[in-house]
C-alpha cells in the first residue's frame, strides 16, 4: 500500500496481549502479526494488558499531536473495576486525583452498563462470585503510563479490564477484534472540525 500526500491514520482494535510495537517481546505478541504495513508508527500507546483503539500514522507531526498531552485530545476508556464505586469515589476522579508522581487532571467519569458491542476477552478476567464488578466510562486528555488503572486503584476500585473506546472523534466501533482500517485525515479529523 502506498500512502498519498494526505496523512493516513490506521485505526486498529488491539487485542489483549499485543504490544504497541511491531516486534514481539517475551510472551507478548506484536502489531506485525495484524498490520502488514511499513512506515507507520504508533500514536499513543496501549499497554499489552489493555485493549481497544490504537492509532498509527505515517506522519510524525500528526503522531506527536495525537500522543502528546499538551494537545488535549480526549481519550475515552471503558474500565471494568472490582467493586461498585459510589458517588464520592467518582467525584474524586472528577476533581483530579493525586497519584504518587503527579496529580491526574479532572476526568469525566460515569457508571455505564457493559458496552453492548464489547468482544469477549481472551483470556477472560478472573471471575469471583462474591465480588461484583462495574463498568466506568472515563474520559481524560492526559494518558500517562497506566494512568486509568492507577486512578481507579487510588479510589479503591482496581481495574480488571481496560478498553480504549475512542480517541477524539474516532472510535473502535465497527472494528472487530484484531481488525484495522485506513482513513485519510489529520488532527481536525480527530477533533471533528
Amino acid at each position: 500500500m502506498k500512502f498519498s500526500d494526505v496523512s493516513s491514520l490506521i485505526l486498529f482494535n488491539k487485542p489483549y496481549g499485543v504490544l504497541s510495537q511491531f516486534t514481539p517481546e517475551g510472551k507478548w505478541r506484536a502489531l506485525a502479526e495484524f498490520i502488514p504495513l511499513k512506515n507507520v508508527y504508533v500514536a499513543g500507546r496501549l499497554d499489552a494488558d489493555s485493549e481497544g483503539l490504537l492509532l498509527l500514522t505515517d506522519d510524525g507531526r500528526l503522531q506527536a499531536q495525537i500522543a502528546e498531552p499538551k494537545h488535549k485530545l480526549e481519550k475515552t476508556y471503558w474500565a471494568q473495576v472490582e467493586g461498585v464505586p459510589d458517588e464520592a469515589a467518582l467525584a474524586r476522579l472528577c476533581a483530579g486525583i493525586r497519584l504518587s508522581d503527579f496529580t491526574a487532571q479532572p476526568a469525566r467519569v460515569r457508571l455505564i452498563d457493559e458496552p453492548a458491542d464489547l468482544w469477549p476477552r481472551d483470556p477472560p478476567i478472573r471471575y469471583r462470585a462474591a465480588i461484583p464488578t462495574r463498568w466506568l466510562e472515563i474520559r481524560i486528555s492526559e494518558g500517562k503510563n497506566r494512568q486509568v488503572r492507577r486512578m481507579t486503584a487510588a479510589i479503591g476500585y482496581p481495574t480488571l479490564r481496560l478498553v480504549r473506546a475512542a480517541i477524539g472523534t474516532l472510535s473502535v466501533s465497527g472494528l472487530g477484534l484484531g481488525e484495522w482500517r485506513r482513513i485519510d485525515g489529520d488532527i481536525r479529523t480527530l477533533r471533528g472540525t
